[in-house]
């Protein structure tokens, strides 16, 4: 006899559309083109209109890892209250809807900032919409896509958040390299207003056209108490050891993936975070944010060339082989930077450092999916999320390491920046060798 979990699933394998990979993921195009703009161009430069320059580096990692911090901590707890929600347009779109309209409501504050401290405050709010929205949203995969097509799905998010994160960089960086050479405040207010708009279009697309089923939990917002307090507790008590054998494999295995996805994109984090500082201070850029849209343009070449065939590969000869050899190359790239510091060398690197990450972003989300646990999709990729962002909270650390060095002797810490980057790669393709996925591929 079937259960309900086995009669929805056949249900998802009929008419399963190229639409219907496109309307669940398209939201990642316009929150990834927001948060790349932001974090490599904007934030950037609005942080020198109020600290000094030898300490741009301390400031901008705090203000974005303490950012992160509330990432961390709101995304799994959204995700988890949205796995049990009752809602009849289904348990995601609500969540979704309230963080989406809560994000374009803060986002011009990063304009009327007058202080690094309304800066800091703005950014934090930006943080805790944003994963009202992504909390929720990666449930969208495991809910609704056939099991055999997740590896699809998660190329085609993939897809859609390397071409976000470049739609707008290009006339984001015109405009904030405009800003910077004090042409007008006008500047600031277009670049603020591309992300702005394209986020309230893909909203609009994913709220009208996703249809889920009405949520069975027994979450319904007129009754919920949200007791952050209960909701950690929670949320610590999944990491509590089971007295279930195959429940401690899983848990095993995902811990290590968490690490592991913690490390290499800890080492693109640091890199993405001082970019323009880095192309700045060693490189010699004049004009920074088109040097950091340049870099950015033959990173995102090398993932369009690989992020959609590595997720289709993926399910067919499983998803550690490509991840494994996307920390190799990562390795590389990191390497040709450290050894040939010049602006050739530099985009060179910048290309091999694109096909690693689409390779791994791909692939690796996917083995995130095969090992959730059933009923807690959305909890489980929320916090196998937390990586992402805890990988952004640690690499803010780099910044007061960087500019004590650079105080030291110019170049250092940078340098040391660059080593550690190389590291955090390689530990990430090793400890992937452990994990053995329990669904089959």
């Amino acid at each position: 006899m079937k259960s309900k979990s086995d009669t929805e699933g056949s249900l998802k394998t009929k008419g399963f559309s190229s639409w219907d990979y496109l309307k669940i993921t398209i939201l990642v195009f316009a929150t990834t083109a927001l948060w790349q703009g932001m974090h490599g161009i904007i934030l950037p430069l609005r942080v020198l209109d109020f600290v000094p320059d030898a300490e741009k580096n301390t400031h901008l990692g705090l203000l974005i890892s303490t950012g992160l911090v509330l990432a961390m901590i709101v995304q799994p707890i959204i995700g988890a209250v949205s796995d049990h929600s009752a809602f009849r347009w289904g348990r995601r779109r609500p969540f979704i809807l309230i963080g989406g309209l809560f994000l374009l409501l803060v986002l011009p504050g990063i304009g009327l900032a007058n202080s690094y401290f309304v800066l800091f405050t703005i950014y934090c709010f930006l943080q805790i919409s944003s994963n009202t929205v992504q909390g929720p949203h990666q449930g969208f995969i495991p809910d609704l896509v056939p099991n055999g097509k997740r590896g699809l799905a998660s190329g085609v998010k993939g897809l859609l958040e390397i071409v976000g994160g470049i739609a707008l960089l290009y006339p984001i960086a015109i405009f904030m390299d405009n800003y910077d050479a004090g042409q007008g405040s006008q500047w600031l207010w277009l670049s603020l207003l591309l992300p702005g708009v394209l986020l309230f279009l893909f909203l609009s697309v994913t709220i009208t056209t996703v249809k889920e089923q009405p949520g069975s939990g027994n979450l319904r917002l007129a009754t919920v108490t949200f007791d952050i307090g209960t909701k950690l507790l929670r949320f610590l008590a999944w990491f509590r050891l089971s007295r279930s054998i195959s429940f401690l494999h899983l848990h095993r295995n995902f811990i290590l993936f968490l690490i592991s996805r913690l490390f290499f994109f800890m080492a693109m984090a640091i890199i993405q975070r001082f970019a323009l500082y880095f192309l700045t201070d060693v490189i010699g850029a004049e004009d920074p944010a088109e040097a950091v849209f340049r870099f950015s343009i033959l990173g995102v070449i090398g993932m369009l060339l690989i992020v959609y065939p590595a997720g289709r590969l993926s399910d067919k000869i499983g998803r550690k082989p490509i991840a494994i050899s996307s920390a190799a190359l990562g390795t590389l790239g990191i390497l040709i930077i450290t050894l040939y510091q010049n602006y050739t060398s530099i985009l060179i690197a910048a290309g091999i450092l694109g096909i690693a990450t689409g390779a791994f972003s791909s692939v690796n989300w996917a083995l995130a999916t095969d090992l959730v646990t059933k009923g807690k999709e959305a909890r489980y990729l929320g916090i196998a999320n937390m990586a992402t962002a805890g990988a952004g909270v640690l690499a803010g650390f780099f910044g007061p390491l960087i500019d004590h060095y650079e105080t030291v002797a110019i170049g250092l810490g940078y340098k040391i920046m660059l080593i550690a980057c190389l590291l955090f790669f390689l530990f990430g393709g090793l400890l992937l060798l452990r994990v053995k996925s329990t669904v089959s591929q």
